[in-house]
């Protein structure tokens, strides 16, 4: 995937010196949208997650994007496990949790997953792994941290849809 006909994210429109700043800019996106919405534990529509739902996922998103630059820089081609979404989801009852906990825990998963990508260098970025989604196939560290802010800018998008409705 280098480009989401959703929400127009260009994979290629974020060089790798800027994924750490792009990173870091999620966390306050959030919050502002996350405490705009007057009843973030509202489900629009019934398979339509709500806005405090789309914000731990990112929250764990960016965790496990950790977790996987980690493997690929001490594995050569690890293959990384999917990370569960609707599972994960329910097993840490994304609904029920505490949304300025959950904030505050983006934050912190962003500021670790932007200081890994800010150390990388070329041959670190140019590393590779399996990734699982959409289809298994093998993509660079590059498009990892890119993907990751795919995520985050896809998925605030989601989060201001279910907002509105």
């Amino acid at each position: 995937m280098e480009h989401c006909a959703e929400c127009g994210f260009v994979y290629s429109s974020v060089a790798a010196d800027a994924l750490p700043g792009r990173i870091l800019a999620l966390p306050a996106q959030y919050a502002t949208a996350l405490n705009a919405v007057t009843q973030p534990r509202r489900r629009p529509a019934e398979g339509v997650w709500s806005a405090l739902e789309y914000t731990c996922h990112v929250r764990d998103v960016l965790r496990v994007q950790g977790q996987r630059l980690a493997l690929a820089l001490r594995v050569d081609e690890p293959e990384f496990a999917p990370m569960g979404r609707e599972e994960r989801a329910v097993t840490e009852a994304y609904n029920a949790q505490d949304p300025a906990a959950v904030l505050a825990e983006l934050a912190a998963a962003a500021d670790d997953l932007a200081a890994a990508f800010g150390a990388l260098g070329p041959a670190e970025l140019a590393r590779t792994g399996v990734y699982p989604w959409p289809e298994p196939a093998a993509r660079t560290v590059l498009w990892l941290g890119r993907h990751t802010v795919h995520e985050g800018v896809h998925h605030l998008m989601d989060l201001h849809r279910a907002a509105q409705t």
